[in-house]
């Protein structure tokens, strides 16, 4: 039986005692926030700005609290793939993808999410463009990478792109003002695909200005990069890629209990403390190209996304479809809507993870957060920690093997199905 004992009053009570007295260095809003990845195309049977915001209640129900939109932009024809193309191929960094209505209902959208309480921050795509980008033919031909013959390039198999050509320098004042139009719509920040794709240099360039001008905003990147983790220069957070991978490796017996307990104490060296990691079971490519989090991790998907709400440095994400068991990968260059979002026991599960997440600010991403001491004499396959500051503490005790096991110490006396878990 899964036991999740949610002491929300008596946390609740501490949080206003909690946290670090020094200043922030996030906004500190972000510290025990849960990220939901929103896939507009597939999110209703719409496929519009319109039908997320139909849903709004849904999700603030659900608990979380920022909005991640998907690459909401116009993207390229040329070269598309699949009948609807790439989100992340962007044909002009301004305007709005038709596909999901106007620029008014982005606004009306983005309005609707403050008013509920959430904050939202767009997927930013500053490594590559659609080969029909209207800077193709509005900018100088070395505003792109280019091949001998004076060929705009592109990167792996993004044949739908063109390469941004990262020495000019014009190219960073040229994502620095369309990054700032979307700020003066109100936007909370900003996820970064690719971060680590283009210099850090650029980054360092442009985004201690837009933080001077917009202190409150929240910046992700999808690296897993040291040279861009300081919040002062760079971005609050960071892919935990290496945890995900090592998460579908327990869960299919090839790494062990040992192996995350290196992770964590290497990650603070590697990464830094202060840096946010954001950690799940999926997001949009591993759903679409490696599987839902069931392929990955079948039994073991509930405990390892215990483990994303409650390791060190953390901040949670949820996928869309994850908080209804979707079970299916979402089709990414076609309509795939997810038609019936009924609550079933993933919902139940995900808003008391999220309700837990909220009530104990020792689970804090970065340094306002509490290490972990990991629990000894445990059997194999066993991982057990405590996280405590201020008068707040956590205990998890996770089962990550297929075998029931039975635990017995001078302060434990419990049995744990396969992949089972004790948290309070």
């Amino acid at each position: 039986m899964k036991k999740i004992f949610l002491l929300i009053a008596a946390a609740v009570a501490l949080a206003a005692c909690s946290g670090n007295s020094k200043t922030p260095l996030h906004p500190e809003w972000t510290y025990n926030t849960v990220i939901y990845e929103v896939n507009i195309r597939q999110f209703s049977p719409e496929g519009t700005f319109k039908g997320v915001e139909a849903q709004l209640p849904r999700l603030k129900d659900l608990g979380v609290d920022i909005l991640w939109l998907m690459p909401m932009y116009q993207i390229g024809e040329v070269e598309r793939k699949g009948s609807l193309g790439s989100y992340y191929a962007i044909s002009d960094y301004t305007a709005v993808n038709p596909e999901f209505g106007t620029m008014q209902d982005f606004e009306d959208l983005l309005a609707a999410a403050h008013k509920a309480g959430f904050k939202v921050i767009l997927d930013w795509v500053a490594n590559q463009t659609a080969p029909d980008n209207v800077w193709m033919t509005t900018k100088p031909a070395d505003f792109y990478e280019r091949d001998a013959d004076g060929n705009a390039i592109w990167e792996y198999d993004w044949t739908d792109t063109r390469s941004l050509n990262y020495e000019n320098e014009a190219v960073w004042a040229a994502q620095d003002e369309c990054m700032r139009f979307w700020l003066g719509k109100g936007v909370d920040g900003f996820r970064c695909d690719a971060a680590a794709e283009v210099p850090a240099k650029f980054w360092k360039a442009i985004l201690p200005g837009i933080k001077r001008d917009y202190p409150d905003i929240y910046l992700l990147a999808e690296a897993e990069s040291p040279a861009l983790t300081n919040p002062k220069e760079t971005f609050d957070a960071s892919y935990a890629w290496e945890l995900h991978h090592m998460l579908n490796d327990v869960a299919q017996g090839t790494k062990n209990v040992n192996d995350i307990k290196k992770y964590v104490a290497n990650d603070n060296k590697k990464m830094g403390k202060a840096n946010f990691r954001l950690m799940f079971t999926s997001n949009h490519d591993e759903n679409s190209w490696s599987g839902s989090e069931f392929e990955r991790m079948g039994d073991a998907a509930k405990v390892m996304e215990v483990l994303c709400f409650t390791l060190p440095k953390g901040q949670p994400l949820v996928y869309t479809g994850q908080e209804i068991g979707l079970e299916r990968r979402l089709e990414f260059f076609e309509k795939d809507p997810i038609t019936d979002w009924s609550e079933n026991e993933y919902t139940s599960f995900i808003r008391e993870l999220v309700a837990f997440r909220h009530a104990h600010p020792c689970l804090a991403a970065g340094e306002k957060g509490a290490p972990a001491k990991f629990i000894k004499g445990l059997p194999d396959g066993v991982l057990g920690f405590t996280r405590e500051a201020n008068g707040d503490a956590v205990t998890l005790i996770a089962n990550l093997t297929p075998e029931r096991v039975v635990i017995s110490t001078k302060d434990l006396d419990i049995a744990l199905d396969p992949w089972d878990w004790f948290i309070k």
